[in-house]
């Protein structure tokens, strides 16, 4: 039986403003649905949910109504069997599904235009192939698309002979290819680091390139590659770190004042302790840096953001998420605490190592594409062979102006724990009225307990009614949370042992 359970919960703050109240309505779980399946909240077409799910060879999108009722479940036949990824472009009515699969030594990278009930509009076309020597264990092409939907770009990079081959096709809203381009670059992938692959609305491929000065050490060199989609080649260009470390390096792409935003976290020394963010703003017209900017991170705010130890130690576990872009050319960045403890290893948690795997492995010709997104991971694609405990607590917003200074900072708080399976930790961000909203499991409640907090414009933060569901036995996914509309969440959860969803109004 589909369930939908009114909230309503006034508190003193709001009594002039009225009372505030959440809506939940799940989805029935499907029997086939466990959780070791694939799924993508696709987003809301006329008035329709629609959730692509994979469960072994098979694939299908169930669309759900405005009461989360199941209408149909639409079995993508025309997907073959031996598909390693499928990724979406969503628009107001119809969608674009691009898939790749392997048939003998061959990666096809198909693309299919499918309408609000998942049906097909057109026949797939074929997008690009690639010869492979191995069976491919995971996805050859990236899919990328600009804020506006205007431009999509299907890229892949491959090793050879020491250099990565980069290949991009650059399509329009229409799927049709604009253009192809090939380009060989030297990488060492003991000391080389990208960040993630981006498209802007005018069709500029960006990225960075990190290199550091050994093998699991800090970044010192920093360069920022630039594709304009008229040209066949990138153009790179230095960026002054003075002098200091950096590590993981998050980029934005800021559409409405054509520019690009640069960050991470800086450090004074080698192996030293993280001191502060650092950011940059490129002017993309004049292919120049407006601002380089390291803001140090002061004694107060690292008081209010450490779990225990010395407060040098208070931001050594932090990691970007995301970055959210303001129409006057500031943004802001949210930064989370996580580590892990592996029970029976040998090495205790280190940053380092988790910043920088291997990135190929000898069977791997092909590099995936980072990116800010979760993704659910089934339960048995966990490694089983030695228990590991997820530790995801505060997070950190910082309100960065156009000239890349901290305006202010805020701190959301919280203190997550789980083995085995962090698919129930960390936060999803909802941006409504102006406010940044963050979801996250309250593990200190017995109940099944969402937290609702939001950061307003100034940086305070205020602590709405928690999301709190009547009905016992379902476990909330909120970094997974899809927004779909001005007040409207699509919220993954289990119910015995089975995915469903939840869609909430508040």
């Amino acid at each position: 039986m589909q369930k939908s359970i009114l909230l309503a919960i006034t508190f003193l703050l709001l009594m002039a403003a009225g009372a505030t109240a959440q809506v939940i309505t799940y989805s029935e779980p499907e029997r086939q649905d466990d959780r070791d399946i694939n799924f993508d909240i696709i987003g809301k077409i006329n008035g329709n949910v629609l959730v692509y799910k994979n469960v072994r060879w098979r694939h299908a999108i169930s669309i759900y109504d405005k009461d989360m009722q199941l209408k149909e479940r639409v079995g993508l036949d025309f997907v073959p069997e031996k598909t390693i990824n499928a990724d979406f472009v969503v628009y107001p009515d119809f969608i674009y599904m691009v898939y790749q699969y392997q048939k003998r030594n061959i990666v096809y990278c198909m693309g299919v235009k499918l309408d609000g009930e998942g049906k097909k509009m057109e026949e797939p076309v074929l997008l690009d192939t690639t010869r492979i020597e191995v069976s491919a264990s995971s996805k050859i092409y990236s899919t990328i698309n600009s804020d506006d939907k205007q431009k999509i770009m299907v890229f892949k990079i491959y090793k050879k002979q020491g250099n990565f081959h980069f290949v991009t096709l650059l399509f329009n809203q229409k799927l049709a290819l604009q253009r192809k381009n090939r380009q060989v670059t030297p990488f060492d992938e003991r000391r080389d680091t990208y960040s993630d692959f981006l498209v802007d609305n005018d069709g500029y491929f960006v990225f960075t390139k990190s290199t550091a000065t050994g093998v699991r050490d800090f970044v010192n060199q920093l360069q920022l590659a630039v594709k304009a989609p008229d040209r066949d080649t990138f153009a790179y260009y230095q960026v002054d770190l003075d002098k200091r470390y950096i590590d993981e390096v998050k980029i934005k792409v800021d559409n409405i004042n054509k520019r690009l935003l640069v960050n991470a976290f800086f450090y004074k020394q080698k192996r030293g302790n993280i001191e502060g963010l650092f950011t940059m703003v490129w002017d993309k017209a004049g292919s120049t840096p407006l601002h380089t900017v390291f803001t140090p991170f002061d004694d107060t705010l690292r008081r209010n953001a450490k779990m225990d130890g010395a407060d040098k130690f208070a931001f050594n576990d932090f990691f970007i998420r995301n970055i959210i872009v303001k129409k006057d050319g500031g943004f802001l960045l949210m930064a989370e605490d996580f580590s892990t403890q592996t029970r029976g290893g040998i090495s205790p948690w280190n940053r380092w190592d988790y910043l920088n795997p291997s990135l190929l492995t000898p069977f791997d010709y092909y590099v995936y594409n980072p990116s800010y997104n979760w993704y659910y991971r089934p339960i048995g694609s966990f490694n089983n062979q030695q228990s590991t405990r997820y530790y995801y607590a505060n997070v950190l917003v910082l309100s960065v102006d156009k000239e890349g200074s901290l305006t202010w900072s805020s701190l959301v708080r919280k203190d997550q724990f789980e083995d085995d399976n962090d698919n129930y930790l960390s936060y999803g961000n909802i941006i409504a009225s102006g406010e940044i909203h963050f979801l996250f499991n309250d593990q200190d409640k017995r109940n099944q307990i969402v937290a609702w907090q939001s950061v307003q414009p100034d940086g305070s933060l205020k602590r709405n009614p928690p999301l709190k569901s009547m009905d016992r036995g379902y476990q909330f996914m909120p970094r997974f949370v899809k927004q779909v509309g001005a007040r409207q969440v699509v919220l993954p959860c289990s119910y015995r042992g089975r995915i469903c969803f939840a869609r909430i109004d508040f």
